[in-house]
């Protein structure tokens, strides 16, 4: 098989980026030929013989949603050329405007549109205002238009949770063009285990949750928990996300609680982290299919997340607590109160969310990818163009050279 895969980043600990790394190293392992139109890819990647990189350097430009257009119309004028040449063209969202044989769908910004606007219904506070909120608001608006138009143009839809999939639904997207492929994790490097509080100057004889995440907008729903924790007095909370430019400490000082708020920054040491506190708290008002929410089942965690977070389909009763309301505050709160008196309890959904994580690999993931490949490429060995791998890259070497000479 040929495969062309277009996407901003191929690489592990992006999202989206760590699914596609995940399908190209199986596809490459099974024998089959990958050229990637992205603007990052992973080194080990690179260096495969049967791989080839269209590079597409977007890094001058200002904002994301520049960036974005400007990936866009590269990669449709390269594809336009060369598309012909691959037995499956398989995209991810609105990245590009030209038809694909297979879309992969991360996130639904239509979808998100609407949570947003019943979360500030709900809760004014949540509204972020000035040129910051227009620009977040202008580029929610434009990528829900594109991918409309991105999931029409699309022969195969894949849904990366059964969030996603009802998200689909809602805008009219038919059933029969959607399969439902959850994201993997990795259970080697996301494992249960023990880990020093001091790294992080974390207090040692508390109950600890955890909170991760871009904590300078509403979605991940941050100031529903603080304002549950209100109500917890024993528990304290790691928060792992950026805090520039985030309203939460603030938030946690006002509300009386920032004595037990530790906010961490952004964190590349979070399979460690996890390793040292008792619970993963995680209400997203909305989520495609949260990575570290399958990352902290994997850690052995209980997991407290509510019905709006996509992943949320695997948290059974047995590894940990699905709200059916993300803002529901006392809700959480009770939920949070009888975790941390039950120390038994904990134990026992810790162990189960890890046996649910392990059905849930990125190997298992990616050959789940390429099972539905297969059947859409029924003449793929026949082509002469897919004879010889040394040919396929040096033929992706070439169209590489052609699109950096146009930069």
């Amino acid at each position: 098989m040929k495969l062309c895969i277009v996407t901003h980043r191929v690489i592990p600990g992006d999202g989206q980026g760590r699914v596609n790394y995940a399908v190209v190293q199986h596809a490459l392992a099974a024998g089959h030929w990958v050229t990637l139109l992205a603007s990052e890819v992973a080194p080990d990647l690179v260096q495969h013989p049967g791989l080839a990189w269209v590079a597409i350097p977007v890094n001058g430009l200002p904002t994301e949603l520049l960036r974005n257009l400007m990936f866009s119309w590269q990669s449709r004028r390269w594809l336009a050329k060369h598309a012909v040449e691959f037995d499956l063209v398989k995209l991810n969202g609105a990245i590009t405007d030209f038809p694909a044989d297979i879309n992969a769908v991360h996130f639904v910004h239509h979808d998100w549109l609407r949570f947003a606007k019943r979360s500030l219904r709900e809760s004014p506070a949540n509204h972020i205002s000035g040129l910051r909120g227009l620009y977040q608001q202008l580029y929610t608006v434009l990528n829900a238009h594109w991918e409309k138009q991105a999931f029409r143009r699309s022969g195969l839809l894949i849904a990366v949770s059964q969030q996603v999939k009802q998200s689909l639904l809602s805008i009219g997207v038919p059933e029969e063009k959607i399969r439902v492929i959850l994201n993997g994790v990795d259970t080697v490097e996301f494992s249960p285990g023990k880990v020093s509080r001091d790294l992080w100057n974390l207090p040692a004889e508390v109950p600890l949750g955890l909170f991760a995440g871009d904590i300078k907008t509403p979605r991940k729903n941050l100031d529903t928990v603080l304002h549950a924790l209100t109500q917890v007095s024993a528990l304290h909370l790691a928060v792992a996300g950026d805090t520039e430019g985030s309203p939460y400490p603030k938030l946690a000082e006002g509300l009386g609680v920032g004595d037990r708020v530790h906010f961490l920054g952004y964190r590349r040491d979070l399979k460690d982290l996890m390793k040292a506190v008792d619970l993963f708290i995680f209400p997203s008002r909305y989520e495609a299919c949260s990575l570290v929410l399958l990352e902290a089942l994997a850690t052995g965690l209980p997991v407290v997340t509510a019905a709006t977070t996509g992943g949320a389909e695997i948290v059974t009763p047995d590894c940990g607590v699905v709200l059916p309301d993300p803002n529901d505050v006392d809700q959480l709160a009770q939920t949070l109160n009888a975790l941390i008196t039950d120390p038994t309890r904990r134990s026992q959904l810790g162990q189960a969310a890890r046996r649910r994580a392990e059905a849930h690999t990125w190997s298992a993931m990616a050959q789940q990818y390429l099972d539905l490949f297969d059947p859409l490429c029924p003449y793929a060995a026949a082509k002469p163009a897919a004879a010889n791998p040394e040919v396929a890259h040096h033929e992706a070497d070439c169209h590489h050279s052609y699109l950096l000479s146009r930069e």
